[in-house]
């Protein structure tokens, strides 16, 4: 006899309401079923009512923790539009943000895996360090979290000569705290004993699943935009792929701590090798009717922005596929033949965002017609 186990929409393992129904037959889940949409805030429709300029700073909110990376992508996405090519000097002011927003988000991700395993010491530890990451990207831009830095062509801020020290000094900090976050988590019993061998995502079924970021690279998926199809300043900048093989939840963490390593490399050689010039080029925002793809490698993976043009100031159609999107697929083969008790480390260890990844489209089951659906549209729909 089987039972269903309902977590969410409310739950307190999830941060952000989605539902999942899980079977399970005693303590072993045999089955999930995944409903998402719950977190709909109608960005898409709201993006297509607004000028490409207003539009970078609600792409910024598709995402608290990746509002960098948004925002970068969306603004490389009209400049491909517009034919524009952004200053050297601001494609590594670009890099040194995404970065530095990369090893924020990991670190979020380890204190909040940290206390779903009942580690809160380290989930405090964790979180102390994002201070260090939070404080330098304030230098820079001004704000902890949104930084507002992007503008289409380039940066509204420069890097200044005399904030350099202190930024390598912050990140001297925080590579002396990952490389012992990194030796943790090879060596802790807790860590080994509720991650090893826990929420197994085998290659075969990262790639059948599509699988994107540090959920594909753990399960020795050898892939990241930064290399693959290089932007801005990432041909120009050396550093590693980090791949584990064993596919499970500690190979997921070990590929994000790693990988901090390796982002701290980045920033410190972009700030060594920073061009001088401009930080912004000017951009007629009048577009011809166009469209294009752009790509790049969020914190979670593969972030995709697709534009169109009509040739006024706003955008015809903006359309977005998250990485969370994306690692949805591979869930499913992840749970199973876990039990209950391994729910939250599984789930938390996609580090999913369900906010930038619900989506909603209605199709007219008559004409086969879609259409994305605002906020207030979905609220009057439910009523």
């Amino acid at each position: 006899m089987t039972f269903v186990v309902p977590v969410g929409p409310q739950h307190p393992m999830l941060k952000e309401p989605e539902f999942f129904r899980f079977e399970v037959k005693g303590e072993e889940i045999v089955g999930v079923d995944i409903r998402l949409g719950y977190a709909h805030r109608g960005i898409e429709e709201a993006l297509s009512r607004r000028s490409y300029k207003h539009n970078v700073y609600l792409c910024e909110r598709i995402c608290g923790i990746c509002n960098v990376v948004h925002s970068t992508t969306y603004c490389q996405t009209v400049e491909q539009l517009a034919g524009v090519e952004p200053p050297e000097r601001a494609k590594y002011i670009r890099a040194i943000l995404m970065e530095l927003e990369r090893i924020h988000s990991h670190l979020l991700w380890l204190g909040v895996a940290a206390h779903q395993i009942g580690f809160n010491t380290l989930f405090m530890l964790a979180w102390r360090d994002r201070e260090y990451v939070m404080d330098l990207r304030e230098l820079i831009s001004g704000g902890r979290v949104h930084s507002a830095m992007n503008t289409i062509g380039g940066v509204r801020r420069d890097v200044r000569s005399e904030h350099v020290p202190t930024m390598l000094r912050g990140l001297d900090k925080l590579e002396q705290s990952a490389r012992y976050y990194t030796d943790l988590w090879g060596s802790d019993r807790t860590i080994l004993a509720r991650c090893t061998n826990v929420g197994v995502l085998s290659k075969d079924d990262a790639i059948k699943f599509c699988a994107v970021g540090p959920l594909a690279r753990a399960s020795d998926v050898k892939v990241d935009i930064r290399k693959d199809d290089p932007y801005g300043a990432y041909g120009a900048l050396s550093f590693n792929v980090i791949t584990e093989q064993e596919g499970d939840v500690w190979a997921k963490g070990m590929v994000r701590l790693r990988e901090i390593l390796e982002s701290i490399k980045i920033v410190r050689q972009a700030l060594k090798e920073l061009p001088s010039g401009p930080v912004r080029t000017p951009v007629e925002l009048k577009i011809p009717p166009n469209e294009t793809v752009e790509r790049t490698e969020a914190p979670r993976g593969e972030l995709i922005y697709y534009i169109r043009s009509n040739g006024t100031d706003t955008p015809e159609r903006v359309r977005v596929r998250t990485p969370t999107y994306g690692n949805f697929a591979s869930m499913k083969s992840m749970f199973a033949g876990g039990t209950v008790a391994e729910i939250p480390i599984v789930m938390w260890s996609i580090d999913p965002c369900f906010g930038c990844n619900d989506r909603i489209t209605l199709v007219d089951s008559h004409t086969g017609k879609a259409r994305v659906v605002s906020f207030d549209e979905l609220r009057r729909w439910k009523k």
